[in-house]
């Protein structure tokens, strides 16, 4: 399949770093931070994306991830469409419900 023809596009970014020292975890912080200097968000637990508006785009922000990777690390970087984003399914082992919002309150003088 040619993405080329795909305007919008996601990066997303896998990680698995070491953080059994004090040096692996300094070095995992500067990883995630690097990721969100570059308009990364967590989506879960060692998982970031962005959006990014050409496959040329995407290709800049994959290559500014590989520069930032630990000598210890092991990322994962891929793109999809937005219609394949638009796709993903999410399921909770738990039904999952919102908090109760205030009662709204009508105060009269």
């Amino acid at each position: 399949m040619n993405l080329s023809g795909y305007r919008w596009m996601w990066v997303i970014a896998l990680f698995d770093l070491p953080v059994d020292s004090k040096e692996s975890r300094r070095q995992y912080t500067r990883f995630r931070k690097a990721l969100i200097r570059d308009g990364f968000i967590q989506m879960q637990y060692s998982v970031y994306l962005r959006h990014a508006s050409s496959r040329e785009n995407a290709e800049v922000h994959m290559q500014r991830v590989e520069h930032a990777v630990p000598a210890e690390g092991e990322v994962r970087v891929f793109t999809i469409t937005d219609k394949q984003f638009a796709k993903m399914r999410v399921f909770w082992g738990q039904r999952r419900t919102k908090p109760e919002l205030p009662p709204q309150q009508l105060s009269l003088f």
